[in-house]
């Protein structure tokens, strides 16, 4: 990943909503979406292999280290269809987002799958939240870029609104299309329209 080119750095002061149950006296804390770098990748594989190893929201089943996905990560940039961000809660980075390739064929090319992470310590205070609107903002830039898709474990409600509330809208579930944890999973894709991709004749 180039290293050398930046994206506009957004920033942010969040503090929990009273309806995930935090206390009206934490302090607000300094959110920051950036684009990764080498320096991340180990922290983003910890993030990634929690929900390898104990969730199925991955349906990778072996976790990774962190040479063998220095590869992955090369495959991102800072600009093009394929990036991927990062978010630091008070200096320290907490989650990542990226847009990668939706199917090899040449004509999936102005399609991207995308897909956010956060440390579970992290969540239900808007930080992914920020974190994906981020992503997609650059996306939405991209020329040529048409549409994007998440593929969602069900049930996953908090994903599920996640999704529809930055603009996404349920086009189908694929039924039992994945086995972990000794039982079958459905999967529900999400797709939503992103601005770069009108052609003209």
């Amino acid at each position: 990943m180039d290293q050398q080119k930046t994206l506009v750095t957004l920033t942010a002061q969040t503090k929990p909503d009273k309806d995930v149950g935090r206390p009206d006296n934490e302090p607000m804390s300094d959110v920051v979406n950036r684009p990764a770098v080498a320096a991340d990748l180990a922290r983003i594989v910890e993030i990634y292999n929690h929900y390898i190893e104990n969730t199925p929201i991955s349906f990778e089943t072996e976790p990774h280290d962190v040479e063998g996905r220095r590869a992955w990560f090369d495959g991102f940039a800072t600009t093009g269809p394929y990036r991927l961000l990062v978010v630091e809660v008070d200096g320290s980075v907490t989650g990542f987002a990226s847009s990668a390739t939706f199917n090899p064929r040449a004509a999936y090319s102005t399609s991207v799958e995308t897909s956010v992470y956060l440390d579970p310590a992290a969540t239900g205070r808007g930080i992914g939240t920020q974190l994906y609107a981020a992503l997609l903002t650059e996306l939405d830039k991209e020329p040529g870029l048409h549409r994007a898709y998440g593929g969602i474990s069900q049930p996953n409600p908090a994903s599920n609104a996640l999704h529809e509330r930055l603009g996404f809208r349920h086009v189908g579930t694929f039924r039992e299309v994945g086995y972990k944890f000794d039982r079958y999973w459905d999967v529900a894709r999400y797709e939503r329209e992103l601005a770069g991709g009108e052609r003209g004749e």
